[in-house]
């Protein structure tokens, strides 16, 4: 039989290579289906029956040393390979680690979280509703059919005749009340976006809001006053007083603009509070009987109160930002004075 391959050679040439590219077309050289041993076990039918046995056998251990070598070779390339890498990708742990800036949320967010936050404790729940809405709920549910005047006193983004870009959080509230179905107890916040034609430095065209809403029997005046005192005592702190003034909303009655005292000077008179020592807050009011009927609710039965929280203007008495455009310029100097720490 004659020789079909030098091992001893084939062995050599196996481990001087050093390269694992090479050692594999060396595999294909010498195992492939085209290389000397795949030719030679094709030539076993042409032999007698009584050699195919030898001549396989020997095929086979030809095969499986070669196969021994290249994979030997191979486990040794590779751990040459994994060596070489580790020597260069060497930490050095007793160098100084690298610090990466946590972000934060925003101050509009933070200020959200914590009112939602104070809410939450005095049993309010949250509600939401979409930001694109109807006129019928934006305006006509809050007693403001179309030609009122009050109309005027926002300036609307309208999509078409009957779709706009809601003007306040206020329509949430006719959704919660259209869902119960005339029957209470009903105590929600409903904090979102707005979107009026305003820009300048004390107001945006997009701001937020936090309206509040509570329905149920013998609800008066002194209940929202009361919850009203808590609620600027938790956000400003524990000396302040509020007072009401007599205002207008189409959609309480009576309504009130609400003050907290001034908490830079403490009443006394100063450039925030204007020499006046109070800061004007947020509005309020009893739920008008109009809005209460068209959701459904018997206002001789029912009675509600309801006030809406402008946040950015919290944000920018609490953290005294002159210019309300700041809150929204994703300047980080800016936004690292604010930064709350985890």
């Amino acid at each position: 039989m004659e020789k079909i391959i030098d091992l001893e050679e084939a062995k050599k040439v196996i481990n001087e290579c050093h390269d694992l590219n090479e050692l594999n077309n060396l595999r294909v050289t010498y195992l492939g289906k085209k290389s000397a041993l795949s030719l030679a076990m094709a030539q076993m039918g042409k032999l007698k029956p009584e050699e195919r046995a030898v001549y396989g056998k020997s095929v086979n251990d030809l095969k499986n040393e070669l196969n021994n070598a290249i994979n030997a070779q191979k486990a040794q390339l590779e751990l040459a390979k994994l060596n070489e890498t580790l020597q260069k990708e060497t930490i050095d742990i007793s160098l100084p680690g690298q610090s990466f800036e946590v972000g934060s949320k925003g101050i509009v967010a933070q200020v959200i979280d914590e009112i939602c936050e104070i809410c939450i404790g005095l049993g309010f729940s949250i509600a939401e509703g979409p930001e694109v809405e109807s006129d019928h709920f934006n305006f006509e549910m809050m007693n403001i059919p179309k030609g009122h005047p009050a109309r005027d006193m926002q300036d609307t983004f309208y999509i078409d005749e009957t779709t706009l870009l809601r003007s306040h959080t206020s329509p949430v509230q006719a959704h919660v009340m259209l869902a119960a179905q005339g029957k209470g107890p009903i105590k929600v916040i409903c904090p979102g976006k707005v979107y009026r034609r305003d820009e300048d430095t004390t107001h945006s065209h997009e701001f937020h809001q936090i309206e509040a809403l509570v329905v149920d029997k013998g609800i008066t005046m002194a209940d929202l006053k009361g919850i009203l005192l808590t609620i600027a005592r938790k956000m400003f702190g524990e000396k302040r007083e509020i007072r009401l003034r007599s205002s207008f909303f189409p959609f309480t009655e009576p309504s009130v603009e609400v003050d907290v005292s001034c908490f830079q000077c403490e009443g006394k008179g100063c450039n925030l509070c204007k020499g006046t020592g109070w800061i004007e807050l947020l509005g309020a009011g009893m739920v008008h009987p109009n809005v209460l009927k068209g959701a459904g609710f018997d206002p001789n039965v029912y009675t509600g109160y309801a006030f809406g929280i402008g946040v950015e203007r919290v944000a920018m008495l609490r953290y005294g930002i002159e210019d309300m455009r700041y809150l929204f310029a994703n300047n980080v100097n800016i936004m690292k004075q604010f930064k709350k720490e985890r």
